[in-house]
């Protein structure tokens, strides 16, 4: 299944999610999944829905790491496989002002903290990029930043001036050759290669969001929602916006048109018109 995983161009984040569901699938009967019966691998995604409840990000893994194996590894082609899904969440991500995103960002008190921070609302980043980042994707000249995105599909987004002399004036404190954010800067940090840990700057993001005052449930990756929004709000079209974050699909970009004030305003002085004399 790993060699499959490689062939197929996984990541290996994705390899190693895949390879833990089924782990768990092996666990949970106590043999291989080569002994599995159709019945048994239907019965257990009834556990996991009824039983583990599981979250809806983990039944998604689950169901694909699972179905992986079993259609692709296996060629086992049950039709068990064809029933299984995880739905949809509808939920709406949680978007920060720009005074918000400020407060919070003021907060984080470590630099290479800060300035990872920033430059993941800056350029609209996932935690994961932001830290895989490296100085010869700095592209000063043209005022471009190189992404090393999700499903190991490059793309390039937009460099603001201040985030470029950010980026210029952290890097002559430490001078790393390779990464822009080196773990070493790390507080008590047990590494001295590779960049910061996603972990820990997960912890800085919380522990500034405590200090600011900020009552929202946010995450790091609200700052990438928070980016996109506040873009929209500034007139900057659904397109481009779609190919600064690497979207694949338009409708989630979309999403943001539910967020901005500007389409709240839009809706005012109609529902003032419906409402009226009522």
């Amino acid at each position: 299944m790993t060699e499959d995983l490689q062939l197929k161009g996984y990541s290996p984040k994705t390899q190693l999610a895949y390879l833990k569901a089924v782990h768990k699938l092996a666990r949970h009967y106590a043999k291989s999944p080569a002994a599995l019966s159709e019945e048994e691998l239907r019965a257990y995604f009834l556990h996991l829905t009824r039983v583990e409840r599981c979250a809806h990000g983990t039944l998604k893994i689950a169901l694909s790491g699972i179905k992986f194996c079993f259609a692709v590894t296996l060629q086992r082609h049950w039709p068990v496989l064809g029933l299984l899904r995880a739905g949809k969440e509808k939920k709406l991500p949680v978007v920060l002002s720009r005074a918000e995103v400020r407060a919070v960002l003021h907060c984080v008190r470590v630099p290479v903290y800060r300035v990872c921070l920033n430059t993941i609302y800056a350029c609209g980043l996932r935690i994961s990029e932001g830290v895989a980042l490296q100085v010869s994707d700095v592209d000063g000249e043209r005022k471009v930043l190189r992404v090393r995105g999700k499903g190991n599909k490059d793309r390039q987004v937009p460099l603001a001036q201040p985030t470029l002399e950010s980026l210029r004036a952290f890097w002559k404190l430490h001078r790393s050759r390779l990464w822009l954010f080196p773990a070493r800067l790390q507080p008590r940090s047990p590494s001295q290669d590779g960049p910061v840990e996603v972990t820990n700057l997960r912890y800085a993001f919380q522990r500034a969001l405590a200090q600011s005052g900020v009552k929202k449930p946010a995450t790091v990756h609200s700052l990438r929602h928070s980016y996109a929004t506040h873009l929209l709000e500034a007139g900057v079209q659904l397109r481009l916006i779609q190919e600064v974050l690497g979207h694949r699909n338009p409708a989630t970009t979309a999403i943001y048109t539910h967020l901005t004030a500007e389409v709240r305003t839009q809706l005012v002085e109609p529902l003032e018109a419906l409402t009226e004399n009522l």
